[in-house]
């Protein structure tokens, strides 16, 4: 009888401790469900916020008391790209932390900026003081949901690892020119731009030092400053980010191909060095896929090389279609 009354004991305690562990799961599931929807959420007002500022930075500039003139207007526009970034990576990936501790950071540099502006006599302090706290109110709700976030990726480490690699890619092409021809070429970074189509302008600035300048969406422009870090003539160049919004690190090797047939030029870039937040959103804005980009940027570089100018039919000239003249058979590796 005793050993009767144990048994159903112990009976009820696993049933109890199976309900309460499929309760647990439950409450688990439905606040992960609700990170969720408030990080999307999240996505579309940043997207929403970004296109308001690149389409139409004078009225947000009236609209949070700031006087309108071209160093706003462009700062505006910047500030646009770094939202409309933010808010397809967060879609793309709304259990990802990193890109709302990003949007967190762009808080910081709206409210600082916010700050600055109540310096100017020429602003409005009762719109700056209203922006300021809409502002703080909607970093409050970044920072609750990456927290919580960054709490649900402590057991998806196998997941997140996946998200940090869609930063980096390698492409390579051959070229039927010799490794210094091709080095020359590329270390002249005025020639950059005539193969790397998102670019505008490459500028030297001083010693190892370039200013870079691309073409955002919606006419708007993405600037930032790099510094060769390798230079070794006919073989290989380094480069990477000093300053700006978009944060990058690269290396392009040239070496001899087997018997004589030219050079492989290999690329391995990273839109996210050291860990950095948004740049391959940004990444994505100026081709839809790093590495697509890269080997198309390869591929014209090859046809500038081999026939002088890059060859594209209608349909190439949409971000991460390719030149119409194909590469060689055996020549190009993806």
């Amino acid at each position: 009888m005793v050993a009767t009354d144990i048994q159903v004991q112990d009976q009820s305690q696993a049933g109890e401790r199976g309900s309460t562990s499929s309760a647990t799961r439950r409450n688990q599931k439905s606040n992960c469900d609700a990170t969720q929807r408030l990080a999307k959420g999240l996505g579309w007002f940043s997207i929403g916020l970004g296109l308001a500022e690149v389409l139409t930075p004078r009225g947000v500039s009236a609209l949070i008391g700031i006087r309108d003139d071209k160093k706003t207007r462009r700062t505006l526009r910047n500030y646009g790209v770094r939202e409309i970034g933010a808010g397809i990576a967060i879609l793309a990936q709304p259990t990802a932390a990193r890109w709302l501790w990003g949007r967190v950071a762009g808080d910081a540099v709206d409210l600082s900026s916010l700050a600055a502006a109540f310096q100017s006599k020429r602003n409005d302090k009762g719109k700056l003081a209203f922006a300021t706290a809409s502002v703080a109110g909607v970093t409050a709700l970044d920072v609750i949901c990456a927290q919580r976030l960054s709490r649900g990726e402590q057991t998806q480490d196998p997941q997140n690892q996946r998200q940090k690699k869609e930063t980096k890619a390698t492409k390579v092409v051959t070229v039927d020119r010799s490794p210094e021809e091709a080095y020359n070429f590329w270390r002249n970074f005025d020639n950059l731009p005539k193969f790397m189509t998102y670019l505008e302008s490459v500028r030297s600035t001083g010693d190892r030092k370039s200013h870079w300048i691309a073409n955002g969406p919606v006419g708007s422009k993405i600037e930032w400053d790099a510094e060769l870090v390798k230079d070794e003539p006919n073989r290989l160049i380094s480069w990477r980010s000093t300053s700006g919004m978009f944060a990058n690190a690269g290396t392009v090797r040239f070496e001899p191909a087997p018997g004589g047939r030219g050079t492989i030029v290999r690329v391995e870039m990273d839109y996210a060095p050291n860990g950095g937040v948004l740049n391959s959103a940004v990444g994505r804005m100026m081709g839809t896929d790093i590495g697509q980009r890269i080997l198309h940027d390869l591929r014209n570089f090859k046809q500038m090389l081999e026939i002088g100018e890059v060859t594209q039919s209608d349909a190439s000239i949409h971000s991460g279609m390719h030149p119409a003249q194909p590469p060689a058979q055996g020549k190009e590796t993806k």
